[in-house]
């Protein structure tokens, strides 16, 4: 198959992907397979196309994140900062930067036998794993009474809660659009705002992890690769860009069950001919 239709066929997967509670690495891997795109030059292609999802939501929400640049001109009064209330400002880098914590320290820690879980077997248990977790918040969501009910009375606590709950995004398939989605709404946010919050705090976090992994395997990579790579950016943006306002235009209405059903479903069929 020519290396350009890959490249399209996996921008779009993640971009699909990335910010639903399915897991875009395990779809990514599971594609990889059938496409015969794997190795290390593989794993590294697939995790740099998420800068394109990364900056579908950049663009998406331009105004709240020019919000939190001016958080740089508060640094001189920073206790007055972040005495206010609202995800804005440099009391929304702080809250960031809580969310981002966990997961980056786990994964500097495991980046090594994070790599080892690259696969079929993994992704697999994972889909169920996130799934069966997924079924159970719902059900005890109900019993917990919304007191976030907005993205700016996010506390730096609940910061911290979702960002440890997101360390379960480290195993592939498990997905870290679930992982704090589920954590936020277990902490006591609304599932719409903990989604959207989850959408956030993806950026600075994919941003760190994609240009960690690129950085340290440049030399895998020649100038013959920029199209590939160029392709597999844009349409990882523009699928990005469709799902989230689609998502987005869905939480009213949705819970995570359908999504869980989805990934029990998707278990079956790869656990079948991918891994036995």
């Amino acid at each position: 198959m020519h290396w350009l239709l890959i490249a399209f066929i996996l921008g779009a997967v993640e971009g699909l992907t990335e910010f639903l509670p399915v897991s875009s690495s395990g779809h990514l891997i599971l594609a990889g397979e059938l496409l015969h795109f794997t190795g290390d030059k593989a794993s590294v292609f697939q995790v740099a196309i998420q800068l394109g999802a990364i900056l579908a939501v950049v663009v998406l929400y331009w105004p709240r994140f020019m919000s939190l640049l001016n958080g740089l001109r508060e640094l001189r009064h920073p206790r007055r900062a972040l005495k206010e209330k609202g995800l804005h400002g440099l009391r929304g880098l702080w809250l960031l930067f809580l969310t981002t914590l966990p997961p980056s320290l786990a994964g500097l820690l495991l980046h090594r036998h994070i790599k080892s879980l690259f696969s079929a077997e993994a992704v697999v248990l994972a889909l169920v794993a996130g799934a069966v977790c997924m079924l159970l918040v719902e059900r005890l969501a109900r019993k917990i009474p919304p007191r976030t009910t907005s993205l700016d009375d996010i506390t730096p606590g609940l910061a911290l809660g979702i960002g440890c709950c997101q360390c379960l995004a480290l195993w592939p398939g498990f997905s870290r659009s679930a992982s704090t989605i589920m954590g936020g709404m277990l902490l006591g946010a609304r599932r719409d705002v903990a989604a959207e919050y989850s959408f956030l705090a993806a950026v600075p976090l994919m941003f760190a992890a994609t240009g960690y992994d690129v950085l340290a395997n440049l030399s895998l990579f020649s100038t013959d690769d920029i199209p590939l790579f160029a392709t597999g950016f844009l349409f990882s943006f523009i699928f990005a860009w469709l799902a989230v306002r689609t998502f987005i235009a869905l939480l009213g209405r949705l819970t995570l069950r359908p999504f869980a059903w989805y990934r029990l479903a998707l278990a079956l069929p790869v656990y079948m001919f991918m891994v036995r």
